[in-house]
C-alpha cells in the first residue's frame, strides 16, 4: 500500500512539473513524454498523447525558438520511432547541424539519419554543413559528419564529398582514419566508380598497428576487390603483408585490450581469412603463400568455444577454396568431422552444409566420416536432418551403396512425408546409377515405395514403368513382386498400386505359371485372383482418381491376356459408364467400345514398345517445354511414320497408333471442287475406330509416310480458286477459313480467316493465334480489328501466308 502511495504521489509531482513548465513556457522533457506513452492503457490513449506533443511542438518550431530546439527534435526521432509521422522535423535537423554546439550537432545529425534519405531532395541542403564540418578541428564533429554521410549516402553527396573522406584516410588520427574507411566502404557500395581514388590510401591501412583500423581497412580492401579484377590482381601482391599480420596475432601473448575467451583478436582473425580465402581463390601463388599460415590457425586454434570455432569456420571455407594442398584439405574435412560432435546445432549445421559444398572438392575425405553423418539422421532438429539426408546421398557411390541404401530405408520408416518423398526421388537416382543389376535396382525401388507409402512423387512412378519396360530380363519377376505388394495394402501406397496395375496390364500373362529358376517350384496365381485384385482397387472407395484410372486400363489390356475372362472384365468397365468422375466415365465408354471392335482391339491393346531412358526424358521436357507439335516435326517412327495394317484376321505386328486410324488417303484427298464437303464427312469423327466393321474394309486404313507430308500435299492441290473451310460456329460466333494458293510462289498457301458474330452482343479484344511444327513457317498479318459486330452487321479478317521450310520427307511404309 506504501508504494502504491508514493508512486501516485509521483505521478502526480510529474504532473504538477509538465503543467508549470507549460506555464512557463517550456516544453515537456524527453523523459516524461516517454513516461506518458509508457502510461497508456489503450493504442487510442497512446495517439492522443502522441497528437497532442506533435501539435506543442509544431507550435514551438513556427516560434523559431532556438533554445529548445534540440529537446523538441529530440522527442520527434522518439516519436518517429514509434511509428508516427515525423517529417516535419527534416528543415530543424538542418538548423541544428549548422549550429556551433556540440549537442545540437548530435541531436541534428541524429535526427538527419533518421528522418533523411536520398530519395527526399532535403538531404541535399547539409552537403555544405558535411564539407563544413569534416575539415573540423574536433575530431568528434568530424565522426559525426562522416558517420551521416556513411548513413544517407545519395550517390550526389558521395561524388561531392569522395575527395574529403580520401584525404581523412591518410589523417595521423586513428579515430578518423577509422570512421573514414567504414564510410569510403558505404561510398564505394553505392558508387563503385569511385574506388580507384582509395586503392592507395588503403594501402597504407593494412601498417597500421591499431585494431579497429585494421579491420575497417580489410573490410574496405574486401569490398573493392569484389566488385574490381584490376584491384583484386593489385591486392594479389599484399598477400604476404596479411599472412604476417595473421602470424602476429597468432603468436602475440595475452592483451586484455583484444583477448576474447583466450583468443587474440578473433574477429580480426575472420576478417583477415576471408580476404586471404578472397585473394587465395584460383591462385596458386598466393595458395602457396598462405598454406602455413592457415595450417597454423586450423591446429592451434582453440575449438572449445565458439569464438574459436567461428575461426575454425572460416579457416576451412578458405583451405576448400584455394588451392591447398591435399593433406591441408583433410585437415579442413576433420574439423568439419569433429564439428558433427558438437552439441550446438548451429555448429553441426554449418558441418553438415559445408561437408556438402566440399563433396565435389575432396569426397574421400569426406567418406571418413560416414558413419557420424548418418547418426545425423536421428538428429530431432529439421534442418539438421535435411542437410545429412542430401549429404548422404552425395556420397552414395558403388561401393557402400547396399549398405547406405539400409540406413535410408531406416531413416524413411520413422521420417516426416516431405522426407520421404525426397528419399523417394533421389534414391531411383542413386539406384540407376550405382546398383550392381536391374534386379537389386528393382527390389530396392520396391521397398522405396512400400515405406513411402503416398508419399512417392510422380517422377518416381514413372521411371519405376521405365525401368521395367526397358528390362525385359525382370518383366516376369517384376509383375509377380508388384503383384504381392498389391495385395498386402491397398490404400496405403498408392503409387505402388499405379505402377503394379500397369504392370499387370503389359505383362498380366507373365504372371500364369511363373517360374523364377529351373530348380525353383512353379508359382500359380490363378487369372481369376489377378481379376479380383483389380476390382477391389477399382472400387474402393478410398482410392485416389489416378490410381482408379490405371486400373481400369488395365482391365481392358487384360481382355487380352486373360481372354477367359472376357465377358467379366467387360461387366467390371461398364460400371463405370454412370460415373461422376468425367475422365473415368470416358475411359470406360471408349473401351467397352473398343472392346466390342474385335478386329481392331487386339492389335491396339498389345504391349506397349520399350520406353526407354531418353524417350521418357525427352517427352517430360517436351510436355514441360509446351513442345507438343515435335514428334509431327520429327516423324517419329513409332507415332506417325509407323505403317498400320489392320485385318479382320490378322493381328497388327508393328506399333499402332490411333492418330493413323484417322488418316487414309480419302480423307486426306481434297479436291478443289468438293472441299468445303468432305471436311464435314472425312473429318467427322477423329475416333474413327468405332465405325463398323463394314466401314472399315471398305475404306481400310492406308499407308501414310507423314502427317507433315500428308497434310500439305492435301493443301497443295488447291488451285487458284479459293475454297472455304468451316472451322468454328459456337455461341454466335462463326469463324471460316478461305484457303487459296499463291501462284507465285507454290511453296506458300494464303489463308484468309472471316470472323462473324451472330449474337446480340459486341464481342470486343478478339485475339486470333495460330502456330504450325517447325516444317512450316507462318507470316501472320495484323486483324482488320479487334471488334466483331453484333447481328451480323460487320465481320473482322486477319490473312495468314503458310510456307514450307524444309522438304517433303521419304516414305517410310512399303
Amino acid at each position: 500500500m506504501a508504494m502504491n502511495a508514493l508512486h501516485s504521489t509521483v505521478e502526480k509531482l510529474d504532473q504538477l512539473k509538465i503543467k508549470l513548465g507549460r506555464s512557463l513556457g517550456t516544453p515537456m522533457r524527453l523523459r516524461d513524454l516517454i513516461r506518458q506513452v509508457r502510461a497508456a492503457r489503450t493504442a487510442a490513449e497512446e495517439r492522443t498523447v502522441v497528437q497532442k506533443e506533435c501539435a506543442n511542438i509544431r507550435e514551438t518550431f513556427r516560434e523559431e525558438d532556438s533554445v529548445w530546439r534540440c529537446r523538441n527534435v529530440a522527442k520527434l526521432l522518439y516519436i518517429h520511432m514509434l511509428g508516427y509521422a515525423a517529417h516535419f522535423g527534416q528543415l530543424e535537423c538542418l538548423k541544428l547541424i549548422a549550429s556551433s554546439r556540440f549537442t545540437d550537432k548530435r541531436v541534428g545529425y541524429l535526427g538527419a539519419m533518421l528522418l533523411l534519405d536520398e530519395k527526399t531532395d532535403v538531404h541535399l541542403l547539409i552537403t555544405n554543413s558535411l564539407k563544413s564540418d569534416l575539415n573540423s578541428q574536433s575530431q568528434f564533429v568530424t565522426g559525426l559528419a562522416l558517420s551521416a554521410l556513411s548513413s544517407i549516402c545519395s550517390q550526389e553527396m558521395c561524388r561531392d564529398l569522395a575527395g574529403e573522406v580520401e584525404r581523412l584516410l591518410k589523417s595521423s588520427n586513428t579515430y578518423l582514419r577509422k570512421k573514414a574507411a567504414l564510410c569510403a566502404f558505404r561510398i564505394i557500395k553505392k558508387v563503385p566508380d569511385l574506388l580507384e581514388m582509395f586503392v592507395s590510401s588503403s594501402r597504407a591501412l593494412l601498417n597500421e598497428k591499431n585494431h579497429g583500423v585494421l579491420i575497417s581497412g580489410i573490410c574496405l580492401i574486401q569490398e573493392m576487390c569484389e566488385r574490381s579484377p584490376d584491384v583484386l590482381v593489385y591486392f594479389k601482391k599484399l598477400v604476404p603483408n596479411m599472412v604476417r599480420i595473421l602470424k602476429n596475432l597468432l603468436m602475440s601473448g595475452y592483451s586484455p585490450e583484444h583477448d576474447v575467451t583466450g583468443i587474440s583478436d578473433p574477429f580480426l582473425q575472420v576478417k583477415l581469412i576471408k580476404l586471404l580465402r578472397l585473394l587465395g581463390k584460383n591462385d596458386m601463388d598466393c595458395s602457396e603463400t598462405m598454406n602455413d599460415i592457415l595450417a597454423q590457425v586450423a591446429t592451434n586454434t582453440e575449438n572449445s568455444k565458439n569464438v574459436g570455432n567461428a575461426i575454425l569456420y572460416e579457416t576451412v571455407l578458405t583451405i576448400m577454396d584455394i588451392r591447398s594442398e591435399s593433406g591441408l584439405r583433410v585437415l579442413a574435412v576433420n574439423i568439419l568431422g569433429r564439428f558433427l560432435l558438437n552439441p550446438d546445432k548451429n555448429i553441426r549445421y554449418v558441418s553438415l552444409n559445408t561437408l556438402a559444398k566440399t563433396v565435389n572438392v575432396d569426397i574421400t575425405a569426406v567418406q571418413r566420416h560416414r558413419t557420424t553423418i548418418v547418426d545425423c539422421l536421428k538428429d530431432p532438429d529439421i534442418t539438421i536432418k535435411k542437410r545429412a539426408v542430401e549429404l548422404c546421398f552425395a556420397l552414395i557411390n558403388a561401393t557402400n551403396i547396399r549398405s547406405m541404401t539400409k540406413e535410408i530405408l531406416i531413416f524413411m520408416e520413422t521420417a516426416e512425408p516431405e522426407f520421404k518423398a525426397m528419399c523417394s526421388s533421389n534414391m531411383y537416382i542413386a539406384t540407376e546409377r550405382f546398383s550392381p543389376n536391374r534386379r537389386w535396382h528393382f527390389d530396392t525401388m520396391l521397398k522405396v515405395m512400400k515405406v513411402a507409402g503416398n508419399n512417392v512423387p510422380d517422377d518416381v512412378i514413372s521411371s519405376m514403368i521405365q525401368l521395367i519396360s526397358e528390362c525385359s530380363e525382370i518383366q516376369a519377376y517384376a509383375v509377380v513382386q508388384l503383384y504381392k505388394a498389391a495385395q498386402e495394402d491397398t490404400t496405403a501406397a498408392q503409387p505402388l498400386l499405379q505402377v503394379a496395375c500397369w504392370s499387370i496390364g503389359e505383362f498380366g500373362d507373365m504372371l500364369i505359371n511363373y517360374q523364377e529358376s529351373d530348380d525353383s517350384e512353379l508359382v500359380r496365381i490363378d487369372e481369376t485372383l489377378v481379376l479380383n485384385l483389380l476390382e477391389k482397387i477399382l472400387f474402393h472407395s478410398m482410392m485416389h482418381i489416378n490410381t482408379k484410372e490405371y486400373a481400369l486400363t488395365a482391365l481392358c489390356k487384360m481382355c487380352t491376356r486373360f481372354p477367359n475372362l472376357e465377358n467379366e472384365i467387360q461387366r467390371s468397365i461398364e460400371k463405370y459408364n454412370v460415373s461422376m468422375n468425367l475422365e473415368l466415365q470416358q475411359r470406360s465408354c471408349e473401351f467397352n467400345r473398343l472392346l466390342d471392335q474385335r478386329n481392331l482391339r487386339d492389335a491396339l491393346l498389345e504391349r506397349m514398345p520399350v520406353i526407354t531412358g531418353k524417350s521418357l526424358h525427352s517427352a517430360v521436357a517436351n510436355i514441360e517445354n509446351g513442345d507438343l507439335d515435335e514428334d509431327l516435326e520429327n516423324g517419329d517412327e513409332h507415332s506417325l511414320d509407323a505403317a498400320v495394317s489392320v485385318d479382320k484376321s490378322a493381328k497388327s505386328e508393328q506399333n499402332s497408333d490411333l492418330l493413323l486410324l484417322i488418316n487414309n488417303e480419302n480423307s486426306l484427298q481434297i479436291s478443289s471442287t468438293g472441299i468445303s464437303s468432305q471436311v464435314s464427312s472425312d473429318y467427322k469423327d477423329l475416333l474413327g475406330l468405332f465405325s463398323t466393321s463394314s466401314e472399315l474394309s471398305a475404306t481400310g486404313v492406308e499407308k501414310v509416310s507423314s502427317l507433315n507430308d500428308a497434310m500439305w500435299d492435301s493443301m497443295s492441290q488447291i488451285q487458284s480458286k479459293s475454297v472455304v473451310i468451316p472451322v468454328l460456329n459456337e455461341h454466335g460466333l462463326v469463324v471460316n477459313f478461305t484457303v487459296e494458293k499463291l501462284s507465285t510462289n507454290p511453296a506458300q498457301l494464303s489463308i484468309q480467316l472471316i470472323a462473324t458474330n451472330k449474337s446480340q452482343f459486341e464481342i470486343e479484344q478478339f485475339f486470333f493465334q495460330a502456330a504450325v511444327t517447325k516444317a512450316f513457317q507462318i507470316t501472320m498479318s495484323p486483324p482488320s480489328s479487334t471488334v466483331i459486330p453484333a447481328n451480323e452487321a460487320g465481320q473482322l479478317t486477319q490473312t495468314m501466308i503458310v510456307q514450307r521450310v524444309t522438304p517433303s520427307l521419304p516414305n517410310k511404309c512399303g
